[in-house]
Formats: C-alpha cells, structure tokens, sequence
C-alpha cells in the first residue's frame, strides 16, 4: 500500500509541475510555428499570372519607397470594359475588387485582383477589366525614355 501512496504521489507531483507550464503553451507554440512579421504587418507575397506581377499585402515600406500617395486615382463602380495598357501601369488598389481576363486566354486567363493588390500590367497588354466591388486605385504610368 505505502508503494501505491508514493508512485500516486510521485504522479501526482509530476503533474502539479507540468500543469505550471501549461500557460507557456500557446507561446511556444507562436514562436515555434507562426512566422513572425516585423512592424505588425500582414505577410506579403508575390505571384505573376500571365505576365500580370501581383504583390498581395506589400510592406507600407515598400508603398512610401514606390510614392504611391502621390500617385493618381482612379475610382470607379462596376462595369466590364476592355482595355490596352499603353504604358506599363503599376497599380495599387486601396479598396474593392476586380476580375481580369487577358484577351486571348479565355476563362483560363481570368484572376482577381482587390484591395490591398499591388500589380504591374506591362505594356502593350489587352485585358477585359470587370469591377466587381467599387475600386479606388492609385496608378503610375511608366514614362518612355
């Protein structure tokens, strides 16, 4: 019987010291497998689609160092129009949402793009541009040389 009381309470002690770490979970798990992203910012990433470069969620950093504020706006509420890029544009949508579809690909040639979106359409490139949810944009046309 004494064996019986010592392993329960060995057990039981054993347990009283691992439930004293049961807080540090959640952190440890945070800094094991969330990645971190400096100055509160949402992680971005970049994809290129048909020759359309598009950065979701890039770093205000990169914004301020592009001068988007001083960019042009455009706003516009939903229409489908098609387009030709005379100029490279790089665009930075501030709110809404748009379906793109380069001529000449069909449904296999259409993507999103919506706020948050930072995107280059090259030059020369005709697409059919279909806002779904009202967009505001900043937008820069590439000067020729």
């Amino acid at each position: 019987m004494w064996k019986a009381m010592r392993r329960l309470y060995a057990n039981h002690s054993l347990l009283m010291r691992l439930s004293l770490l049961l807080p540090l979970i959640p952190l440890l798990y945070s800094l094991l497998f969330v990645p971190l992203v400096p100055n509160n910012e949402t992680a971005s990433s970049t994809s290129e689609i048909l020759g359309v470069k598009i950065e979701k969620n890039p770093p205000q950093s990169k914004l301020t160092e592009l001068g988007v504020s001083a960019w042009s706006t455009w706003e516009g509420g939903p229409m489908k129009i098609p387009w030709t890029f005379k100029a490279k544009e790089t665009m930075y949508l501030l709110k809404g949402r748009v379906k793109v579809t380069v001529d000449g690909h069909g449904d296999d040639g259409s993507f999103e793009i919506g706020g948050g979106d930072l995107v280059i359409f090259p030059k020369g490139m005709n697409i059919t541009w279909e806002v779904i949810e009202d967009v505001k944009k900043h937008y820069n046309l590439e000067k020729e040389n």
